[in-house]
């Protein structure tokens, strides 16, 4: 079959596409001039009257072409236009693809034809393009290029130097590793490098992806790429994309003629050693490990192809990279999120330095470095200097032999003292060590909280290996998920965890918490056990992690969207357990029965007797009355922690504690309640079960575990002024409180206030204290986000929280930002009417939530049936009549309905965060018609 030439030419009108940004450029490639098509958002901009103040040169992967990069394109010139940095795009179709020349073919491609343009040419071509287009822009002063595989030159666009001019490239697809290639071969020129979903190497001891196999299968290779549309068809099913964009796409590739180049591409995947361009991905693989300039690496982990093994190794040879991860995308990634805007974030970021706002810096190599203000580190210094190593207190006890934690979930209830504690975990540390674990090295912990992962935990923070806990409560797929995001090189897990990390791929090198023999050993790949590195001998010295360093990566609970890892550094946790130390007067001695996992953990690190009590860490309500006595009187403990779901179980078992176990009880001083808010009827009812106590409930989250504090009492003098929501009380000592005030549109504002402007307004909560997390994990612009005020110089947390402060200073949860109904009168906090209807004796709990457009939402409130008389669907109507006249009378909002729904969704670890999107959707159904009893 042969294949005619075909000329460069124009698109036709697209979505999204502006034919202004459109051109031909004739450029000379190593085998002639040829004519490509050419994003160019130049004349764009200087139609504006603007100058470029740096470029972006864009490549696509295969089957895509430019159009890939019309949504940055649009968003440098409209971010030109209202004043920031003016990048000027440049984005050329590969020779043959898109809308650019279509060269004469004889044959089909296969893998050795001689036609089949190679991985070398695509980089001299990038460059020729460039080289042209950088000449026509310098007036002719350009010179240089990438042409040469082994050498770079050239010398700076327009004349200037990459300061005042940056050039910065990205890529996805095989475009990613190509512009890779070029940047690291261009450094005098290039200031930084982007890639999207991309690959530099494939493994030996991994088969290539299975969608790719079946393409370079033979006779399938011509036929599934040129002869059909199959391979341009798969690949944009891998992105949410409508008709529109899905034709726009497929605009230059409707005949086999036109994709020649598509089948072309797939045969020169390097696949083995034989390939005719594995030499030269090579090449270029070990040029982009030499490229020490800034880097983002964007990713949807959901791609069939580009699997995370590809990420890993990207890291790998980038370790200065920063990384964002879209958890929900698949292959596309650019047409399912906002790619544009975090790459103009980042690049604002790094070469504009008045726009960065100040905060800690990002010290996990994998998220790359970031300057943080003097005001900000000065700060940071000044409350590190007071706080001891997490492992200092341990240390200082290791010829202690009073009990040092107590595990109830071992039977019978396994005690250890703290010299045995502190002799197993530098053992444990010492056979990490000579197991080949590294400062750094990512641990995920497969552990149940108890003395295992103790153990395992403080062996990980004495040698600085960084401890990854993803709750068992996400369930196998969103473990899978944090975990690959987390990407450990380790796994420590008993039996069930070990069953899970074999049965879905996780990633790491594996060791079981027992011995489990040589066959079971071999099934999950285990190499040894905590018991084997628990014998191993002492070191003189181990490595002593700095104050900066990872400690561990908290999984939140998931509740909101996809798990995100929460990075605390050893300060962090240090500055925690200080925290709980000054707050609440947990000295060393100090009992503590945590059935609240996080905390569990903290006890060596404040030399209290921690007692983990018998219960299961993802059923919060399977904590009974006798359960925890029996913690108590085994740690004579006089503090207990634990969830409001953990606590409710226990006062509504306590007609079953014996003599015992009630005396055991009234010895309790001090108990504490985290994951949600405690309500007052809640808080009595604790104080039936522990009637010597000061109960309090601390708020806080995975990012900041300790922000405010309220007692009993405040509870009740809180509920007397019938403010709307949950009173959460004060921030403790050591934490400030700033509100960012929600507009009509439902969003925050960039502007932080504080004081007497902060009172009665609805506002995001936002915090700063020593003990708040450092950043997410592999989340750049998440962490960015969250991070982005420079109040007073000091590191703040945006926490997505909303509510308002009142004038005694209080703090009232109203829901989360997300949450927030944009009224025709304007934005309500659901939390504050929620707060209104569950104090109704016919209502256990509810959600308010907004059906209809934005800025003219209606309000409904969701009742929850289970634990009540009502039926799913319209409430009746005597109590629709009086919870809409409690509304309107004290929160002055008007109920458009009530509906009682078969279902609540809500998060496993605390069993109390609605998900109030889930609710907003079957309400919607509801109200339209649909069937009540529809999966919520």
């Amino acid at each position: 079959m042969r294949f005619p030439a075909r000329p460069a030419q124009a698109p036709p009108q697209l979505p999204e596409w502006d034919p202004a940004w459109s051109r031909i450029v004739e450029a000379a490639t190593t085998d002639g001039t040829h004519a490509f098509h050419v994003l160019d958002t130049l004349p764009a901009l200087r139609a504006a009257g603007i100058e470029p103040q740096g470029t972006i040169v864009a490549l696509h992967g295969n089957p895509t072409w430019s159009y890939l990069w019309r949504r940055l394109a649009r968003a440098t010139v409209e971010a030109a236009q209202s004043g920031g940095r003016a990048w000027r795009l440049i984005a050329p179709d590969q020779l043959e693809m898109g809308f650019s020349e279509r060269l004469a073919h004889e044959a089909m491609p296969t893998p050795k034809s001689p036609e089949v343009r190679r991985i070398r040419d695509r980089i001299a071509d990038f460059d020729a393009v460039v080289t042209t287009l950088f000449a026509e822009a310098a007036g002719g002063a350009y010179s240089g290029g990438a042409a040469s595989a082994a050498g770079s030159s050239g010398t700076e666009a327009a004349g200037t130097g990459p300061e005042e001019h940056p050039i910065v490239t990205i890529g996805h697809d095989w475009g990613g590793v190509l512009s890779l290639g070029w940047a690291a071969r261009n450094t005098d020129i290039v200031s930084a490098a982007i890639s999207l979903n991309t690959a530099v190497h494939q493994p030996e001891d991994a088969p290539v992806p299975a969608p790719l196999r079946a393409t370079l299968a033979g006779p399938m290779l011509p036929t599934a790429t040129v002869v059909t549309d199959w391979f341009l068809r798969v690949t944009l099913r891998l992105g949410d994309l409508d008709a529109g964009t899905r034709n726009a796409f497929r605009a230059p590739y409707e005949t086999a003629q036109d994709r020649w180049a598509i089948g072309s591409f797939v045969a020169d995947i390097p696949v083995d050693a034989n390939h005719p361009s594995d030499s030269e991905l090579q090449r270029i693989g070990d040029d982009i490990a030499a490229f020490d300039k800034p880097a983002l690496l964007v990713w949807g982990p959901k791609d069939p192809v580009f699997l995370e093994r590809y990420l890993r190794d990207l890291r790998r040879r980038l370790p200065q990279a920063d990384v964002h991860r879209f958890e929900t995308a698949s292959h596309l990634v650019s047409e399912d999120h906002d790619v544009d805007g975090l790459v103009l974030d980042w690049l604002s970021a790094r070469f504009d330095t008045a726009a960065e706002a100040p905060g800690r810096a990002e010290t996990n190599p994998a998220e790359g470095p970031s300057e943080r203000s003097s005001a900000a580190a000065a700060a940071r210094d000044s409350s590190a200097a007071d706080i001891r190593a997490v492992t200092a207190i341990l240390d200082a006890r290791r010829d202690d032999e009073t009990i040092a934690s107590v595990d109830f979930a071992k039977n019978p209830a396994q005690q250890i003292t703290w010299r045995h504690l502190w002799h197993v975990t530098t053992s444990i540390a010492n056979g990490l060590l000579d197991l080949g674990v590294k400062p750094g090295d990512r641990v995920s912990m497969l552990v149940p909280p108890g003395s295992n992962l103790t153990a395992a935990l403080y062996a990980c923070l004495k040698i600085g290996a960084v401890a990854v806990v993803a709750d068992a409560g996400l369930g196998p797929k969103g473990m899978t998920r944090a975990i690959a995001s987390a990407d450990p090189q380790w796994i420590i897990g008993e039996l069930p965890g070990l069953t899970l990390a074999r049965a879905f791929g996780w990633p790491g090198r594996r060791i079981s918490v027992s011995p489990l023999g040589p066959v079971r050993s071999r099934l999950f790949s285990a190499e040894t056990s905590l018991t084997e590195l628990s014998r191993s001998a002492h070191r003189a010295e181990l490595p002593t992690p700095a104050a900066d360093d990872d400690a561990t990566i908290l999984f939140t609970s998931g509740s909101t969207g996809p798990a995100k890892g929460v990075r605390y550094t050893h300060a962090d946790i240090s500055a925690l357990a200080a925290v709980l130390t000054r707050v609440f007067d947990v000295r060393e001695g100090t009992g503590l029965v945590a059935g609240f996992p996080p905390f569990a953990l903290l006890g060596p690190a404040i030399g209290a007797t921690s007692v983990t009590p018998d219960m299961s860490v993802t059923k919060p309500k399977t904590l009974t009355a006798s359960a925890i006595a029996d913690a108590i009187i085994a740690g004579r403990a006089t503090m207990v922690f634990a969830s409001p779901a953990a606590y409710r179980n226990v006062a509504a078992t306590a007609s079953a504690l014996d003599a015992d176990q009630r005396a055991a009880c009234d010895r309790v001083e001090l108990v504490l309640s985290a994951g949600a808010p405690v309500p007052l009827e809640l808080m009595d009812a604790i104080a039936g079960v522990f009637p010597n106590a000061s109960i309090h409930s601390p708020y806080g989250m995975t990012e900041g575990l300790l922000l405010t504090d309220i007692d009993r009492a405040g509870v009740a003098e809180a509920d007397a002024t019938g403010g709307l929501g949950v009173c959460v009380g004060r921030p403790i000592d050591g934490v400030e409180l700033a509100l960012a005030p929600i507009d009509d549109a439902g969003d925050s504002a960039d502007e932080l206030v504080q004081g007497p402007e902060a009172r009665n307004r609805l506002g995001e909560f936002v915090v700063s204290a020593a003990h708040i997390k450092s950043g997410y994990d592999n989340l750049w612009r998440t962490t960015a986000d969250s991070a982005r005020d420079g109040l007073k110089g000091l590191h703040w947390h945006r926490t997505n929280d909303i509510g308002h402060i009142d004038d005694a200073g209080r703090v009232w949860l109203e829901g989360r930002l997300q949450h927030v109904v944009t009224t025709a009168r304007g934005p309500v906090g659901p939390g504050g009417l929620e707060a209104l209807i569950d104090a109704d004796a016919e209502v256990s709990r509810s959600a308010v939530v907004g059906i209809g457009p934005v800025g003219t939402q209606a309000l409904v409130a969701v009742l929850d049936a289970e634990g009540t008389s009502l039926s799913p669907g319209l409430a009746p109507l005597e109590l629709t009549a009086r919870l809409r006249e409690q509304a309107a009378r004290t929160g002055g909002h008007d109920l458009a309905a009530v509906l009682v729904a078969p279902e609540f969704p809500t998060d496993i670890r605390h069993n109390s965060k609605i998900d109030r999107s889930r609710l907003a959707a079957w309400a919607d159904s509801v109200l339209a018609g649909g069937p009540v009893r529809g999966r919520v």
